[in-house]
């Protein structure tokens, strides 16, 4: 007597869960954003409140420009800061010393812009790697005073001149003749406007990628526990190096297109309050996300150039002195908003969309 074997059914796949068909065409909008960000300059959209004329005029390309720059050069220091655990209160003196190298090396050595654009990118990472080598000596709030003492002592030195090189407090223009014609008047603020956007992208290309990388993972150790990656047989140091001159280089390289956007080098971009603000920025979208130190740094500098018409109009003036006084002051308006959301938001803008989530799957 034989029995027949009955095969067994063979294993069906189980249906994707819905969620995650949602989600899938969901990882193509950053490519739909730069899609839409590259085709600006062609739109004659207005954006009432947000823009004061249409999206393709020289005004609210330049604004806009500036509002990408920033947001690059927040999500680079949120290299040091969110990534490694690096509180640094110089990062600002990379960002001047990209700026002033090139310009001077255009005004005083009369290079080509390209050869001095190169030099003014390697000076500014070559002096992070002299800075940052001294400055990792120490670390916590010892690092953070020394870079804070060090960017002081930049500040100082392009206000007083030296040489007639950094125009003192005054700043000093780009010479229009030795640059790009197709970078020069308000006739290519569109070019302007792309190589800001460029440099966006060049900065959260190189960021993702070295947060991906062995580097990033032990970044993200040391940030948790320095004396945990030492146990490995690592060496903290030369890795958090890395971060300082990499954070420093795309600073540099920050400079260079602010430059380009302002025509010229101002000192303000020296001080310790640039470095606090790019902070701020930070906080503000999410430090240690993907997405969210860009998304702060295009927030905050499109506010605080729009707070401040807004301090300045009619609308402010006719107010009764209790509120005109306090409604006056921009920096009064950015506190406030920053407040509010740093209250209302832990965590920054960044992750809001999980917040929601979280609580639409509580309340269901």
């Amino acid at each position: 007597m034989s029995t027949a074997t009955t095969p067994a059914p063979a294993p069906t796949a189980a249906p994707p869960a819905p969620g995650r068909d949602r989600a899938r065409p969901l990882r193509w909008w950053p490519a739909a954003v730069l899609v839409l960000l590259i085709v600006a300059p062609y739109s004659a959209l207005p954006l009432p409140g947000l823009l004061d004329g249409p999206v393709g005029s020289p005004g609210s390309l330049q604004l806009l420009a500036t509002c990408l720059l920033f947001g690059a050069l927040a999500t680079g220091y949120d290299l040091l800061l969110g990534r490694t655990g690096l509180l640094s209160f110089g990062h600002a003196l990379y960002f001047a010393a990209g700026s002033y190298a090139t310009n001077t090396l255009l005004l005083e050595a009369g290079l080509p812009f390209a050869a001095a654009a190169v030099l003014g990118l390697c000076f500014g990472a070559a002096l992070a790697l002299v800075l940052g080598s001294v400055s990792l000596r120490v670390t916590g709030i010892g690092f953070s005073m020394v870079t804070l003492a060090f960017a002081q002592a930049g500040s100082i030195l392009v206000s007083r001149n030296p040489g007639g090189f950094t125009g003192g407090e005054e700043g000093r223009a780009a010479p229009a003749e030795l640059l790009p014609s197709w970078l020069v008047g308000i006739d290519h603020t569109a070019n302007l406007y792309w190589i800001a956007l460029a440099y966006l992208v060049l900065t959260l290309g190189v960021v993702h990628w070295a947060v991906r990388s062995p580097t990033g993972r032990v970044w993200e150790g040391i940030k948790e526990n320095e004396r945990r990656v030492e146990v490995l047989g690592l060496k903290p140091y030369g890795f958090k190096l890395t971060a300082f001159v990499l954070a420093g280089a795309l600073a540099a390289a920050g400079g260079l297109v602010h430059l380009l956007l302002t025509g010229g080098s101002t000192p303000q971009t020296t001080t310790s309050d640039f470095t606090l603000s790019l902070l701020v920025m930070v906080v503000l979208g999410g430090s240690g996300t993907r997405w969210g130190p860009m998304v702060g740094g295009i927030l905050y500098t499109w506010a605080d150039h729009r707070l401040g018409d807004l301090a300045g109009s009619g609308a402010v003036s006719d107010l009764p002195a209790v509120l005109r006084v306090p409604l006056s002051q921009p920096l009064f308006l950015l506190g406030m908003l920053f407040v509010a959301v740093v209250h209302l938001l832990p965590g920054g803008l960044a992750r809001l969309p999980s917040r929601l989530r979280r609580t639409r799957e509580e309340n269901r």
